[in-house]
């Protein structure tokens, strides 16, 4: 018995590594460290996100083991769908940083004669450090968001797994564990190319950005529609 739980629980804890590696948890991420220098800060982004979503997790668990209350359906798609949003905002939100910060021209007349006066919107000079970074405690909400959509699911998973509502609590636990250290490699592999190219390489770093901005919007919108037509949200409604 004991053999047989220390397995299920290896289980949970690879299978909350692999579950770091969702593609939405990995735009997510992207966007969250592509502002940044170095690698400390998305180490700890990534570790703020595991624990926001091994919280959530941990309470949805607590509900359905210990209080035998099911998830609806239609809550379990609303949360999907927040997640889709989530992606939109933070997809949209490294747009703008990227045009507040671009050096651009308005025409202006003086005395008859119209000239382009060239300026950006970036509040600060300052090149030597993180531009705007993301707080850590954004990088959990965030988390807590993904846990929260995929609680239904990994719920079901629990039940068919372990025998005890004890035994659940310890699985999601290891799971989160698992999900943690998952997403705390995949944020270091993730933010090299934007370490490696912030200083020297600032056109193929801003390129690097703008595509985790876009990939971030359409991984978003795409999930919206999905959950919100094809899966029947609005119906619902």
């Amino acid at each position: 018995m004991e053999s047989a739980m220390a397995t299920t629980l290896l289980f949970g804890f690879l299978l909350g590594m692999e579950h770091a590696l969702e593609a939405d948890h990995v735009v997510a991420i992207s966007t969250m460290v592509s502002q940044s220098r170095s690698l400390s800060r998305p180490s700890l982004i990534g570790i703020s996100w595991g624990v926001g979503h091994t919280l959530t997790l941990l309470v949805a668990g607590l509900i359905v083991l210990f209080l035998k209350i099911n998830i609806p359906e239609g809550v379990a798609l609303s949360l999907e769908f927040v997640v889709g949003l989530v992606l939109l905002a933070l997809g949209v939100q490294i747009l703008r940083g990227y045009h507040r910060k671009r050096v651009h021209g308005h025409p202006h007349r003086h005395g008859g004669r119209v000239h382009d006066h060239f300026h950006s919107h970036a509040r600060s000079d300052d090149h030597g450090h993180d531009h705007d970074p993301p707080s850590l405690g954004k990088a959990c909400l965030v988390g807590m968001i993904h846990g929260l959509a995929g609680s239904a699911a990994l719920m079901l998973l629990v039940l068919t797994t372990v025998r005890t509502p004890v035994q659940g609590m310890c699985y999601l636990l290891i799971f989160g564990l698992g999900s943690i250290a998952g997403m705390l490699l995949m944020s270091i592999v993730v933010a090299l190319p934007f370490a490696l190219t912030a200083v020297r390489f600032q056109r193929i770093n801003e390129a690097v950005r703008m595509t985790a901005g876009l990939t971030s919007i359409v991984l978003g919108s795409s999930i919206m529609l999905r959950i919100g037509f094809a899966q029947g949200l609005f119906a619902f409604s």
